[in-house]
């Protein structure tokens, strides 16, 4: 049986590419793979989609269900972020850079988690440690995810090794400027020109359990917040809806790249909790959070601590 790599629920440029770079991996040191992910190809986000078409790459095939498969995980280890009927899977291994979450085997995996500021990063750490050889299209796409994940640096995720990882990808992807390449990024990433509200919600965004409280948390990274002026009220509007589902809060990431900073808006049972994690107040349905750029290291921590984690 083939084994199923596939990345989080809603996929970023990371576990799109980390799919794709994994597989990859997998079939170079003799296990049968498939790179997938968790929704069709004409609903991959922007960015994801321009990175593909550079490189010339396919989109991963879709999985929804993983009853009876052979799993390999990148980018995530939390059972709410997984496929329907991930506990009927026989998971292999699991690459990644975030927490470990919730999800538990039956035996020993391989399992590499790097406390780095993309999958892909790790993935180039195993290529070049075990001599295994990276295509020229795979490169690229492991690129742009490191450079995507990273903000183009900015972001305080970002370490040495990923921009050794870049360093280095660059050259065998053949590309020159990496500046230009995440400017191309970024443009399609904040693109929302006749995009429904909803899409826009979830083209990045994760569900987490705190202390027996479902969070939202979603994140759209813009070269102005002004891109978004006309829409705000459409916006939280789709929170509150999504809130209502069975959430104790739904935040949005309103990442300003440029400023370097966020708009946190805030849909929530208790405010005060969220304003405790932040350490600052609500104005009308957001606050400004200057040097806010990484859900995974200056949103969700605090939260966290904020619920007793």
């Amino acid at each position: 049986m083939s084994v199923s790599v596939v990345g989080h629920s809603n996929p970023d440029t990371d576990s799109v590419a980390a799919a794709i770079s994994f597989a990859c991996y997998l079939n170079a040191t003799g296990t049968d793979a498939v790179a997938c992910m968790q929704i069709d190809a004409a609903n991959l986000n922007p960015e994801s989609k321009t990175v593909l078409a550079k490189f010339g790459m396919a989109a991963p095939a879709t999985l929804t269900d993983a009853a009876g498969k052979k799993l390999a995980l990148v980018d995530f280890s939390d059972i709410g972020q997984g496929p329907a009927n991930l506990d009927k899977a026989d998971i292999i291994a699991i690459v990644d850079h975030h927490k470990i979450g919730d999800i538990t085997t039956n035996g020993p995996i391989l399992f590499n988690a790097q406390p780095v500021g993309c999958s892909c990063t790790v993935l180039y750490d195993m290529y070049k440690n075990n001599n295994v050889a990276l295509p020229k299209d795979v490169a690229g796409v492991m690129l742009c995810a490191i450079l995507s994940d990273t903000v183009n640096f900015k972001s305080p995720t970002c370490t040495e090794a990923d921009k050794v990882a870049v360093a280095a990808l660059k050259g065998i992807a053949g590309v020159a400027d990496t500046d230009a390449l995440f400017m191309d990024m970024l443009k399609a990433k904040s693109s929302i020109d006749g995009v429904p509200i909803k899409d826009l919600i979830y083209r990045d965004y994760k569900d987490f359990d705190m202390k027996g409280n479902k969070i939202g948390i979603g994140q759209l990274e813009l070269a102005s917040l002004d891109q978004v002026a006309a829409i705000r009220d459409e916006l939280y509007g789709a929170l509150k809806s999504i809130k209502a589902d069975g959430r104790h809060s739904v935040l949005f990431m309103l990442t300003d790249v440029v400023k370097e900073g966020t708009e946190l808006v805030v849909v929530s049972d208790d405010v005060a909790i969220i304003e405790k994690a932040f350490k600052g107040k609500v104005d009308g349905t957001s606050m400004w959070i200057d040097g806010m750029m990484s859900r995974k290291k200056q949103t969700v921590p605090p939260l966290q601590a904020a619920f007793g984690c």
